[in-house]
This record gives structure tokens, sequence and C-alpha cells, in this order.
């Protein structure tokens, strides 16, 4: 390790999940620490951008979970703020959260990190890419926070469609999709939402689901469908589908009445969708449901129940693959269409001096829990709070007994259910003495008044 008392420590990524991590390093003394970026501003895929090959937020995006589990335990969202805020609401929320807990000074945007290779020493060494060319840098550690939606998956279907296609990531307004036939392939979030913000202004609209998907309302009985959630803990476990899945039947009805396919997996085991306004459109007519895609051929698609339509636009909303393309692949040694081999879903069972944050997908929101892992991260390197010597085994154990019977797919390898994996976390970090009124303690007394949502700018009131 380098010669002084402070570890240099590299973060790659400025994200939500980096600078939580960046605020954890630096409230226990760790300030050697560089967090870099290659986009122009902090905030990850919450910044809106039309520059091509930037996955981001498209036009319209809001958050799916409410305001109150979405924020960070320490630095609550401003009074101001709808339940689900905009992504120019949520852009400015990381702003002032990295002004509050000033962590600018410690970030490095308009930063590529093209390479990381661990030396004989155990050190990392960085090759970048930046605004004054190619330099490189050498760290004690390395968080990577560089999230799980980077490279796009498009599947392969026999034929060619000769119209346009383009990935969800590609996607940014729906305004030029005006007088089109457009098809949407997906049944998740993203594509949920791009269906319907496309059918305000296409001619056709249609999405295609390869299969039944459990879609949630955002609000049920007055409150968050997350809320409710977080009710939901209080019953047995053994009672939480049965009881899940007759709320969902009688808050939805059933499938077919919207011309949806029934899912043939219990509530918690897929990933569910939370989308009111898809519901609605499938409703009125105005997005037209399709099973899965069968072949293509021109400007036709053939679905699997043998109906056949002509399109102008596909937009695959199919999910993103889990690429690490700047670490050797000796280091990313698993499957990545299957659960990673990582204790608390962040540390290598080989690598001490390398953390993952942000590697999962809860039934909720990941901030919260990346927060935790920032600090389990923060707490090791400063020396408070011993690596687990038995880490393969409790890795083992983690892969063998998921939070539920997630489905085996690639987009359940990462998946956790939110409140036991919040458990678990809080669980490690007991082991060093901290305590909820230690993740609180940060809070400012008056978040509401730090900053106001104004005209779609953040302004800060005068001193």
């Amino acid at each position: 390790m380098s010669m002084g008392s402070q570890p240099r420590i590299c973060i790659i990524g400025a994200g939500p999940c980096g600078l939580t991590a960046l605020k954890n390093l630096l409230a226990y003394g760790l300030d050697n620490v560089t967090c870099y970026d290659e986009s122009d501003a902090i905030g990850g895929n919450w910044v809106f951008s039309e520059r091509p090959g930037r996955t981001s937020v498209h036009e319209t995006t809001h958050i799916i979970s409410s305001k109150a589990l979405s924020a960070f335990e320490d630095f609550p969202m401003s009074a101001d703020y709808p339940e689900f805020p905009s992504h120019r609401q949520m852009r400015a929320y990381f702003d002032s959260y990295a002004d509050y807990f000033k962590l600018t000074t410690n970030i490095q945007l308009r930063t590529r990190v093209e390479q990381a290779k661990q030396e004989d020493d155990g050190r990392w060494s960085l090759q970048l890419a930046g605004c004054e060319g190619r330099s490189e840098a050498q760290f004690d550690y390395l968080i990577v926070c560089s999230g799980h939606h980077r490279e796009s998956e498009i599947p392969a279907y026999p034929g060619h469609f000769s119209g346009e296609s383009l990935h969800s990531a590609d996607f940014k307004r729906a305004a030029r999709f005006g007088g089109k036939r457009v098809l949407v392939v997906g049944g998740g979030n993203s594509a949920c939402d791009i269906a319907v913000d496309v059918a305000r202004v296409a001619a056709h609209t249609c999405i295609s689901m390869r299969r039944g998907y459990h879609i949630v309302p955002k609000i049920v009985f007055g409150r968050p469908v997350d809320s409710q959630y977080l009710t939901a803990q209080r019953i047995p476990r053994w009672l939480q589908q049965p009881v899940l899945n007759a709320l969902l039947r009688l808050v939805v009805g059933r499938w077919k009445r919207y011309g949806l396919q029934t899912p043939t997996s219990r509530p918690l085991e897929t990933h569910p969708t939370l989308n009111s306004s898809i519901l609605d459109a499938l409703s009125h007519g105005t997005v037209l449901p399709r099973v899965g895609i069968e072949r293509l051929d021109g400007n036709a698609v053939r679905f699997r129940d043998g109906t056949v339509e002509s399109f102008d636009t596909i937009i695959w909303a199919t999910g993103f693959k889990i690429t690490y393309p700047f670490l050797d692949p000796s280091v990313v040694d698993w499957d990545t269409s299957r659960s990673a081999p990582l204790y608390c879903k962040m540390m290598h069972r080989r690598i001490a001096n390398l953390y993952f944050i942000g590697l999962f997908q809860p039934i909720g929101c990941i901030w919260r829990l990346a927060d935790y892992q920032g600090r389990i991260a923060a707490l090791q390197i400063a020396g408070r709070l011993d690596r687990p010597a038995d880490i393969a085994k409790r890795i083992e154990r983690e892969m063998r007994v998921p939070h539920w019977n997630f489905d085996v797919t690639a987009r359940h390898a990462v998946e956790v259910d939110y409140h036991r994996f919040r458990k678990e976390l809080l669980d490690e970090l007991s082991r060093a003495g901290v305590t909820m009124d230690d993740i609180w303690s940060a809070a400012p007394q008056r978040v509401a008044t730090l900053a106001t949502f104004s005209k779609g700018e953040m302004t800060r009131p005068a001193a």
C-alpha cells in the first residue's frame, strides 16, 4: 500500500452510488480519494443527455419509487418535491447532496477509465482518457460504481427488420415518432414508460411482451406501492406472496382484461413493473398489447400467435448486459448473466481491495442500500471493520439461498429483496458498532430549506 497514513482510493462513476461511496469515505477521514466520471456532470444516468451513445433518462422520466423511500436516509428530499420527482428534480437533488457533503473537489469529470489493472504488489494501475489526453494513476483501493446499464442487450430473431431499430438507451424524446407505427419490445419499466410516451404522438403503438409481467400501479389505496410493501413486512414471510397476489387481483384485476398474458411466476419472483400509465393506455387502446416476436420480415413483424403487423420503428427496451470493459476478465471471473459471487453484493472473494457498489437490483430503490455498502467499504478501508475470514463460505451461502425464488434469467442476475438485503447490510455494519442513529446523524436539520425547485431549475435561497 501507499506510504503514509492515507491510502489512495479510486471510485469509478459519479452517479448516485459513486456519490454516496465518496461521502462515506470522506466521513471516515479517507480524503485521498478521486472519483472519475466520463460525463460532463454528476448524477449518472439521471443526467438527461441526447449525446449519441450516452445512456440516460428520457425527457419525461420520473422515479418509480416514492421520494420518501428513495432519498438517502441522511439527506431527505425537499418537501416541495412531488411523490415521484422528475429527472430534473433528481439531478438537482444529487447536486445538492454533493454540495452539502462537499464532494465536488474529489470528483474529476470528463475522464474515462479505459483500464484498471491490478499490479503484482496489489495496487491498481489506471489508464485514463480525459480532456488533456491520456494519463496514468495508481491507487491502493478500487471502488466500482459504474452501474449495470452500460451495454445494450438486443435479442436476435430470425429474419431482418428493414425499418428503424433502436435500443431504449437511445430513446430520448417521443416527438420524432409522430405519425409513425411503433413497436416497443419489453415489459419492464422503461418499455412501459416509452410505449405510453410514444403513443401520445405516434399513429399506432404496440408493446410486445414475451411473457406475463406483474404490472403494479405506483399508487395503491392512496399510498405509494413501496410504502405498502414496507407495511407488508409485518406479516409472516410465507404469507407475503399470497397476500400480494390477492392485492394485485383486487387492484388491477385479471391480466386478460388488458390483453396481457398471465404471469407464470408468483409475485416477487420476477422484478415487478411499477407503472400506472400503461394499464390506462392498454385500457383506452392507445397502446395495443402483443405477444412475443417469432420473426422479422422487412417492415413486418410476425408474433408468436400468428399475428403479422407492419411497423416503421422498433424500440428494444430489452435491458442491458452487465459489463466492466475496463477490468481484466480474470477479475470479473464469473458469468455476469448469473448471480455475482460477491459478499453483500460488493466484496470480491479473492481481491480484498476491490469493491462493487450498487451491483444489485432491489424491489425498491438502490441508493439507500448503496449508501450502506459505501459505509461498509469505508469502515474496512479505515481499519474499523474486518473483512470476513470466511468470505468464500458466506458468498456460497448467499448464492445458494436467494431472498426469493427469483427467475433464472440475466434480468434477475442481481435481484435482491430490498428489506432482507437492508437487514443483511445493517447486520454487517453492526459488527463495527454502527447504528441507525449514526446513519441519520449527518442529516441536515433543515433540509427542506436547502433548496427549492422552481421553473425546472434548482435554486438556493439567499444566505
